[in-house]
């Protein structure tokens, strides 16, 4: 049957843009009518100024209300289309902003999906094992730093009387000590010789600036 009649031709459907288009294809040759009647109505006013009353300027009366009548016409048509026009972009828009929240949409869908799947990975309960075995390593961690700051063999708490025996003990091995090496010249009571640390000149024996005199 299709070779016959041959195969029916598929129409693409006319969109909303295409329907636009027409519209403003249609206001525009509107214009142009428009503008032509405009120029005529212009040349009858010119002639109907100079003519005189009489059967000839009653004519072109008549033509130019005809021309008048026309003008209002092609406004109305042209108001009719722009609010067509209009209409159809609201329409537009409005299918313009549904197609966006769609594609938002779809994308939140897919968010979700991608979400669901990453939070199925996780294992609230392994977490919350890791947290408790991460606390219990770091209170081992503290012990351990605390048993090797640990003191060894050293009392507690030294009271005055051991502090006075300690004190004693010690005064008597520098005695002994001074004993059996010998007292120092510097420790002697009659001073033996000091050093003098002051800026003093040395005074001599009265005998020894006698006997250089």
């Amino acid at each position: 049957m299709n070779r016959i009649f041959g195969a029916k031709k598929t129409v693409p459907k006319p969109t909303l843009d295409d329907a636009m288009s027409n519209l403003d294809t249609r206001i525009s040759s509107l214009d142009v009518k428009l503008s032509k009647i405009n120029s005529e109505l212009s040349v009858y006013q010119q002639k109907l100024s100079r003519m005189n009353e009489g059967p000839g300027k009653q004519a072109l009366k008549q033509k130019a209300l005809k021309l008048l009548r026309q003008r209002k016409i092609i406004e109305a048509q042209k108001d009719s289309l722009h609010t067509q026009s209009w209409n159809m972009e609201q329409a537009s828009m409005t299918t313009t902003n549904l197609r966006n929240v769609m594609t938002t949409v779809d994308a939140m869908k897919e968010a979700n999906k991608e979400l669901k799947k990453q939070y199925g990975k996780i294992n609230v309960d392994k977490i919350e094992s890791i947290q408790d075995e991460m606390e219990d390593l770091l209170d081992m961690s503290s012990e351990l730093q605390e048993t090797m700051a640990r003191s060894y063999a050293l009392p507690d708490d030294v009271s005055e009387t051991e502090l006075d025996a300690e004190l004693e003990a010690l005064g008597d091995e520098m005695a002994y000590d001074v004993e059996a090496e010998g007292v120092p010249s510097y420790m002697m009571e009659d001073g033996g010789g000091l050093p003098q640390f002051v800026d003093e000149p040395v005074q001599e024996d009265k005998e020894e600036i006698k006997e250089a005199a």
